[in-house]
């Protein structure tokens, strides 16, 4: 109990010496004020960063998605690696799609997909560089698409090949601007095709424009632009992310009973799954952190050597003080406990308001820029925990050299 009351005595004393000088203590306590907030705001931008791609990621692929194509590398290997892929794959056939979508068991939905690209004109008007997706009727559910105006393609347009389009938002607005665009007529690599729907807009991605495509039903496409290269895309949805991967193994499983593979043999196909895309991102993320995070908590430790740079002053300051205390009882230790303490308080007040202007600037940019600033508790752990350890750090010198004092030099010297 008498030490607790010695502790809370020397918290009192430390409180009354920092707000004795508030100007000071304010000015001394900027370093660790912007080197708290650095570590937030830093921390909340990556975490940002990383929601709003994965977010993204989600507006393009769906979740619990896997597609399988002829060719997927993750940028690693070598190009003799896929020079080899490319002899060894084949193309993925409808015979493929059909394989996987009646022997897949725990999937969903699976759907196809075949791609191209043109750059489409009428009337006068150009729009370079647009995705032609031809695609089965359940993509829409697949990928989580939201049409705005009109329909998506349904099952009897793929089966009748019908010439129909659902359009982009920016390829709507570029065409049919201020006008209903279902029911209006779109010219694709020379066919004139009907607008049955208008997708939602989804923005875009790295630079690259989500509302520049366009989709027909998948044997229309195949019609126009033929089989392709690559052949078919197929896409798998599982029903939740618990089972996922049992999806991706009946899916694999499927397709390579449908290309006659024997269990040794590698998979002449790949598959991208949309989690392990949303891993790379978490990846990419956390080497940012590795190294943002370290360089901004240098700012905390310049603001330590401020710290303990002003707490020296105070014990030159307080010399009288601290002989007077020696002189009636109070021993090394708790004078070393004081300085220590008052060292602390101060860092762990700049830690408060460090978060304070961090919570403040983060919220300014979500409402100016729109984009949100996901301030996490790890960071804000982090930026206490250090700025705590700095006082303590920044105190030990000034407290020793105080505790060492003798009490009747400190009062000669002073007197």
């Amino acid at each position: 109990m008498k030490s607790f009351t010695v502790h809370v005595d020397a918290a009192r004393i430390a409180l009354q010496s920092i707000f004795a000088h508030k100007l000071r203590s304010f000015l001394t306590l900027i370093g660790i004020i912007i080197g708290v907030a650095s570590v937030v705001v830093v921390g909340a931008s990556i975490s940002g960063l990383n929601t709003h791609v994965t977010g993204e990621m989600r507006k393009l692929f769906g979740s619990n998605h896997l597609m399988i194509a002829r060719m997927v590398h993750d940028g690693k290997q070598n190009e003799d690696e896929l020079e080899r892929q490319n002899r060894r794959n084949k193309p993925i056939e409808w015979d493929d799609y059909e394989g996987v979508r009646d022997n897949c068991a725990s999937c969903s939905e699976v759907g196809a997909e075949q791609r191209s690209q043109v750059d489409l004109e009428q009337g006068g008007v150009e729009l370079p560089g647009c995705v032609v997706q031809g695609v089965t009727a359940n993509l829409a559910e697949i990928e989580e698409k939201n049409i705005a105006e009109g329909r998506f393609v349904m099952s009897n347009d793929v089966d009748h090949s019908m010439m129909v389009v659902v359009l982009g938002g920016e390829v709507k607005e570029k065409f049919f601007p201020d006008t209903d665009a279902v029911g209006k007529t779109l010219k694709v690599a020379g066919r004139s095709l009907r607008v049955i729907g208008v997708e939602e807009k989804r923005g875009s991605l790295f630079g690259t424009s989500l509302d520049r495509h366009i989709y027909l039903p998948i044997t229309t496409h195949m019609q126009i632009f033929g089989k392709g290269r690559d052949g078919l895309q197929i896409h798998v949805k599982g029903r939740n992310r618990e089972h996922f991967p049992a999806v991706i193994e009946d899916a694999r499983v499927a397709m390579r009973n449908q290309h006659k593979l024997n269990g040794n043999d590698e998979d002449d196909f790949g598959i991208v799954n949309v989690e392990d895309l949303n891993q790379q991102i978490d990846r990419f993320t956390g080497s940012i952190a590795l190294v943002v995070v370290p360089i901004t908590l240098i700012t905390l430790i310049v603001g330590g050597v401020v710290v303990m740079n002003i707490m020296l002053v105070s014990v030159t300051e307080r010399t009288f003080e601290i002989g007077l205390r020696k002189a009636v009882g109070a021993t090394r230790n708790q004078i070393l406990m004081q300085f220590l303490i008052e060292s602390v308080l101060l860092c762990a007040l700049g830690g408060v308001l460090g978060l304070s202007f961090a919570f403040g600037f983060c919220e300014l940019i979500t409402l100016a820029a729109g984009i949100t600033m996901t301030i996490t508790i790890g960071y804000v752990l982090l930026s206490t925990v250090v700025s705590s350890l700095v006082g303590i750090v920044a105190g030990v010198y000034p407290a020793f050299k105080a505790s060492q004092l003798d009490p009747i030099t400190a009062l000669c010297q002073t007197a």
